[in-house]
């Protein structure tokens, strides 16, 4: 695995912690996660996805919630699919700041978060 982006978005005093990997094997994504729960212990979730298509077309796709509201992860999966990132994992880290967002909020700052990392990564391309 290689990390390709790392970004720290805030809103509402919680801080997303973001980055985008690019991996080659399916167990990679769990190593990513249990790197984040080990770097950021104070962050209340850690959500993810992984979007991994294997040498013989074989797609893996999986993405966490990780107990947080609005279905974060998928919206990260989604993230990776609307980007054409076949070979990638990304993950969030929400250190929690005091203010609920709500589902639609959280879901929002998780796509928005996800985003940003993702287009820095594309900058870099350029």
């Amino acid at each position: 695995m290689q990390e390709l982006a790392a970004v720290k978005y805030e809103l509402k005093k919680s801080r997303f912690f973001v980055h985008l990997y690019l991996i080659e094997y399916p167990d990679e994504f769990h190593e990513i996660i249990s790197l984040h729960q080990k770097k950021y212990k104070k962050a209340a979730h850690h959500c993810a996805a992984m979007n991994l298509r294997m040498a013989d077309g074989k797609l893996f796709e999986e993405y966490k919630n990780d107990g947080e509201v609005g279905h974060p992860g998928r919206t990260l999966h989604n993230l990776l699919v609307t980007n054409g990132l076949e070979s990638h994992a990304i993950i969030v880290s929400r250190v929690f700041g005091g203010i609920k967002l709500g589902p639609s909020g959280v879901t929002r700052a998780f796509r928005d978060s996800g985003d940003a990392a993702i287009k820095y990564y594309q900058e870099t391309l350029k």
